[in-house]
């Protein structure tokens, strides 16, 4: 399983859910019988996007050939999940996808995203033998780039009933998570304590001009002003790896990419160098467009 903390953002991480069975409509009488200690030692914190951004539309024909688009499901909350067959933990959390979309199947949505399976005659197997309950689409290019290209599967985007995305997840989490979400976006009881964040690039990341902070980039040696011209540059020069984004957006994107985290260091030590006043008079990073991505997007790699 993918480690607690960063890009999931609630307070005891996932690990803690994992003692947390799916929880249908009925047990919030249960869950109002619980002693108030034991509820308040399973409490989570939840946290969604603030000023959420409209869900990009995608516009796709299912396995079955049936038109499909996100304008269809407005008014219910959305997991747009996406996935490949040939992806380990894609495939573990189909089964509680189903029981969640059996649910819930009233108020929310699943859709499934193929991203990197070309037989559709094997994908439609694939779905009616694993008794996917949700529509499955392969992903097209354009989908993939207006979500912010997708790097890691299985990556779910968490859509509220005005479709907007209001929380982003990469990699294998106890599908109880997403069900926790969906009521709390329903207006459903939950074990949890909802919060809201700004996005600075974890979900889109034309918000990374936002962020103060960067994965592997240490400024907490220069000053207030030779930070921000740090992070000016950041969001100005584009990466040499062939990703076509920013180095504040690739660092963001995968932290584990060598050539941004060399040249944000660089980047960092060139400010630490600067006087105040050669630091821009802003106070927030310049606002940098969505990049078009490449033509081709590498293939995903599968999350644990």
């Amino acid at each position: 399983m993918r480690q607690c903390g960063k890009s999931l953002r609630i307070a005891l991480g996932v690990c803690s859910l994992a003692g947390l069975a799916l929880m249908p409509l009925e047990s919030h009488a249960q869950l109002q019988q619980q002693p108030q200690q034991q509820q308040q030692q399973q409490q989570l914190v939840i946290r969604f996007v603030r000023d959420p951004d409209p869900a990009p539309e995608l516009k796709a024909k299912d396995v079955n050939g049936k038109e499909l688009s996100l304008e269809a499901y407005k008014g219910k909350v959305v997991l747009l999940n996406f996935w490949a067959t040939w992806c380990g933990p894609c495939r573990a959390e189909i089964p509680s996808l189903i029981r969640i979309q059996e649910a819930y199947k009233d108020r929310l949505q699943i859709i499934g995203m193929d991203v990197d399976d070309d037989d559709q005659e094997q994908l439609r197997e694939f779905v009616k033998k694993q008794g996917i309950n949700y529509p499955v689409a392969t992903t097209s290019v354009p989908v993939r780039l207006a979500y912010g290209g997708i790097g890691a599967l299985p990556t779910v985007f968490v859509i509220n009933q005005d479709s907007k995305v209001v929380q982003k997840h990469v990699g294998l989490f106890n599908p109880a998570l997403y069900e926790i979400e969906a009521r709390a976006l329903l207006g459903l009881p939950v074990p949890a304590r909802v919060e809201t964040f700004e996005d600075t690039g974890e979900v889109f990341l034309k918000h990374a001009d936002r962020a103060s902070m960067l994965p592997g980039v240490d400024t907490s040696k220069l000053t207030p002003e030779q930070r921000m011209a740090a992070l000016h540059k950041l969001n100005a020069e584009t990466c040499d790896c062939g990703c076509r984004y920013t180095l504040a957006q690739c660092r963001i994107h995968d932290p584990a990419c060598n050539i941004s985290k060399e040249r944000a260091a660089a980047v960092v030590k060139e400010s630490a160098k600067l006087p105040a006043k050669d630091a821009p008079e802003n106070t927030t990073a310049p606002a940098s467009s969505e990049p078009s991505g490449p033509a081709d997007p590498p293939k995903p790699r599968s999350r644990k």
